[in-house]
């Protein structure tokens, strides 16, 4: 190196990983050639609430495009059912092998067949992607097998007397299925690119522990929290009264496999507790939703009310002391306990009476309704320790952290899965914390940071409580934009038969939105251009039904909450939406419900395309292109100070 000659050190960095002009100008090509590669898929997943079964099989199933392809390639080959017959072996192989086995019909040239056919199937799939992605997703125990497969020509006689001695071998050897199953797994891997989860895993189905697992495997996902999924997070830090909501809201939907079998949650001290203080209390108001695939309860449905009603009256009282200890929060009015008269066990709302539908309270203090007894404060205690020491629980919340955000900015889409909270008149509303001023992008950048420090902060320190008491209004604030609501009305729904206090009015931004003008400006705010930019939003179920669409605002923001959970389905209509953006175009895939009892190697949702790109795009249209251009001229940079002498070569 030249003396006294300033050099970039971004360049002398970069000489350390290509330390040659060879090196540097190999890179260099395959940058270039990366850039004419068609753009990989995205799916996008709105609102699973542990739906674990379908969303895996819509996962799995590249939301029917597995089959599309199966059904291009092998049309010509396979009857329908036999393509039936594969597309069911790649979405479930462990399930379909285990069957077949004890079927006795797994035979040596069973074997052979559905081999080659997968690896026809898989180079298919596979053949837009460049080679190092398909290498990092291809199963190490077997990666040296599959690509000698895949890159051996069969119709030339050497190369077909190989493949056919490595399937002899894998024969031999007794490793068949577990072969078969890597191949078919792999299939799923690559046929989906990227993941989009946006928002709300966790609630309402049994299996958001199941649906973590699969996620915390797949290759390439990002999360936008949800409300739903930021109440469990704060649980997991030991937030109390995210606790409780968490626990009450699984008793609700009778999901005792999710705490219990899932994340090991010890509710016997809860059982014991609501058993003995509501022994002759029928807690009618408190009886759990049971849907029809879960129609055997774990525990009696009578104390599951019981023990649902204790945990609500302590959520509620610790709602209350939140509140309190939280004036800036501006949520007075849901201190609720403390608009009860309970000598008349009416409910006062602005000066008008609602008398009570239930109206026993033995363990509430008139004089004092916030404080919790010692006996609930046992019991809080107890939960908190079963919480905080999942392990399961708490590796998927680290994950939860480590790959979510309250928004993405991707490929000219903005990602969040509630709202930009609004004003009436169409402007950003502006909220105020620690004497700072927010709103639009800047909210969201501010909410992201506390959500982290409610989990990275010290244990049992005020910055760590005060981050935990900032999720709990992030999960039902008047302004949260994972709320999107005036109120959440859990107490009215369970103790008021007057239906306009069960009212939840929407932000105003779930009517800017819907319009271009509305979903221009957010665009705007977050840096895109609204003519080539789209917004993916979650949160509220689409009511297809009724007659509402997922695309809104001209074709600008596509709603994608279509009723994965059962909860949801009599509302909207339909199972739930996948977002998928190809090369080729933007599609909506509209999934019927979901029969884990039938083989679904036949499912294919309704596909409608919704935008068709002017051409095909390639990954230099792409964010991922943009980067890859930026490298290029970095090369492009240290390969002249490599001819200029400025950066001293190694010799070869």
């Amino acid at each position: 190196m030249r003396s006294g000659l300033h050099i970039d050190k971004h360049l002398e960095l970069l000489s350390k990983r290509y330390p040659t002009i060879e090196a540097a100008r190999g890179e260099l090509v395959y940058l270039q050639t990366l850039l004419s590669l068609p753009k990989g898929t995205e799916y996008f997943f709105s609102d699973l609430h542990g739906e674990a079964d379908a969303f895996i099989n819509f996962l799995h199933s590249a939301s029917g495009g597995i089959r599309s392809k199966i059904k291009t390639l092998f049309q010509r080959t396979l009857t329908e059912d036999q393509q039936n017959d594969l597309a069911f072996l790649v979405y479930n192989p462990r399930t379909v092998l285990k069957k077949l086995d004890e079927e006795k019909k797994i035979t040596d040239e069973w074997v052979r067949i559905i081999i080659f056919r997968l690896i026809d199937l898989l180079k298919y799939v596979s053949s837009k992607y460049p080679l190092p992605k398909i290498q990092e997703k291809t199963p190490k125990e077997y990666s040296i097998i599959i690509n000698e497969l895949l890159n051996t020509i069969v119709d030339e006689e050497d190369s077909d007397i190989y493949n056919q001695a490595i399937i002899f071998a894998i024969i031999e050897q007794d490793a068949s299925i577990p072969f078969i199953t890597a191949l078919c797994e792999m299939i799923q891997n690559v046929s989906v690119d990227e993941l989009h989860i946006i928002g709300d895993i966790y609630d309402r189905g049994s299996g958001p522990h199941k649906i973590m697992d699969v996620l915390m495997n797949y290759p390439d996902v990002d999360i936008q929290w949800g409300n739903h999924d930021v109440i469990w997070m704060a649980a997991a830090g030991g937030c109390e009264v995210a606790i409780m909501a968490v626990v009450r809201i699984a008793l609700r939907y009778n999901n005792f496999d999710c705490l219990e079998d899932g994340y090991g949650i010890n509710l016997r001290p809860l059982y014991s507790y609501a058993t003995e203080v509501y022994a002759d209390d029928p807690c009618e108001r408190f009886m759990p939703r049971i849907f029809e695939d879960k129609q055997i309860a774990r525990i009696d449905p009578e104390i599951a009310a019981k023990m649902q009603k204790m945990v609500a009256i302590i959520e509620t009282k610790l709602e209350g002391q939140l509140y309190e200890r939280n004036p800036e929060f501006d949520m007075a009015d849901r201190i609720v306990l403390k608009k009860i008269n309970f000598e008349r066990n009416v409910y006062v709302e602005n000066g008008v009476e609602y008398p009570l539908l239930d109206a026993n309270f033995p363990t509430i203090n008139p004089q004092d309704p916030l404080a919790l007894s010692e006996k609930e404060q046992e019991l809080v205690d107890s939960l908190k320790v079963s919480f905080t020491s999942s392990p399961k629980l708490q590796r998927h919340i680290n994950y939860l952290y480590s790959v979510g955000a309250m928004y993405k900015i991707h490929n000219s889409n903005l990602l969040y899965h509630g709202c930009i909270p609004m004003n009436e008149d169409g402007s950003f509303t502006t909220m105020e914390f620690d004497g700072e001023q927010y709103a639009g992008k800047e909210l969201m950048d501010y909410i992201y940071f506390q959500v982290r420090r409610a989990w990275f902060s010290m244990e049992n320190s005020s910055e760590r409580r005060k981050g935990q008491d900032f999720m709990w209004y992030l999960w039902c604030g008047k302004d949260s934009p994972l709320f999107g609501k005036d109120k959440m009305a859990t107490f009215e729904r369970y103790f008021l038969a007057a239906k306009e206090l069960h009212k939840e009015k929407r932000n105003p931004y779930y009517e800017f939105s819907r319009i271009e003008e509305g979903a221009d400006a957010i665009l705007r705010e977050f840096g895109l251009n609204p003519k080539f930019s789209h917004i993916i939003n979650g949160h509220v179920p689409v009511k297809i039904k009724d007659g509402e669409t997922p695309i809104k605002a001209n074709g600008k923001l596509f709603v994608i909450d279509g009723g994965l959970s059962k909860a949801y389905q009599a509302t909207t209509g339909i199972a739930g939406y996948t977002l998928i953006f190809n090369s080729h175009e933007l599609a909506l895939a509209e999934h019927h419900a979901f029969d884990p009892t039938k083989e679904s190697g036949s499912y294919l949702p309704e596909i409608h395309v919704v935008k068709s790109m002017p051409r095909r795009l390639r990954i230099s249209d792409t964010d991922q292109g943009r980067e890859i251009i930026a490298q290029i001229h970095d090369l492009k940079a240290l390969i002249d100070a490599y001819r200029r002498g400025d950066i001293r070569s190694e010799l070869k």
